[in-house]
């Protein structure tokens, strides 16, 4: 069986598969999926042709984050994910400046900076361990829990966050790192 849907974004296009190495049935899809097993019992593997998504191991994008790009993915435990694919949203391309402003506390406290780029490490450049919550003003963006792009990842999108709930993240995450998701994708 394979499903497909549409959006105003056809230049985009993720396929997931039930099993590994791109078998059995198939879903396509050029936009956000809040609930991947609602078309499939189970997402293993996907095929990204056009664009940039993220790929959540659970529903309602929560639970542990993956950055895929046009290629192949055969195999979603090869990606870190704990779980098969259940959830996915499609970022959409950003053209203009990029403007982030990071904070050292919850609630937009403590040190604050306004970033333009990419940041490979919060303490060697701001001498902060890591942040707390943010405001994204412009483009979108990756945070990496360890400096250098490493780690666990969590995709922002323009707006306010708080916290890491507020993410969708648990307490306990950190980050240390951060990159903008560029036309390049």
């Amino acid at each position: 069986m394979h499903i497909t849907t549409h959006s105003a974004f056809y230049s985009m296009g993720i396929t997931f598969y039930e099993d590994r190495n791109f078998q059995g049935r198939s879903y396509e899809t050029s936009s956000d999926c809040a609930e991947l097993t609602s078309y499939l019992s189970r997402c293993n593997s996907c095929r990204v042709q056009s664009g940039c998504f993220m790929v959540y191991d659970r529903s309602n994008f929560m639970g542990n984050q993956y950055f895929v790009r046009r290629g192949e993915y055969s195999d979603y435990q090869h990606m870190g994910l704990s779980d098969c694919f259940r959830s996915c949203r499609m970022i959409p391309m950003h053209r203009g400046p990029y403007r982030i402003r990071i904070y050292q506390r919850d609630n937009f406290g403590g040190q604050m900076y306004e970033i333009m780029d990419d940041c490979d490490s919060f303490m060697e450049r701001y001498h902060m361990s890591d942040i707390q919550s943010c405001h994204v003003m412009d483009g979108h963006w990756l945070m990496y829990e360890q400096p250098h792009y490493r780690g666990k990842i969590a995709y922002l999108r323009p707006g306010e966050y708080r916290s890491y709930r507020e993410m969708g993240l648990s307490s306990n995450m950190r980050f240390r790192s951060m990159r903008r998701i560029m036309e390049s994708c």
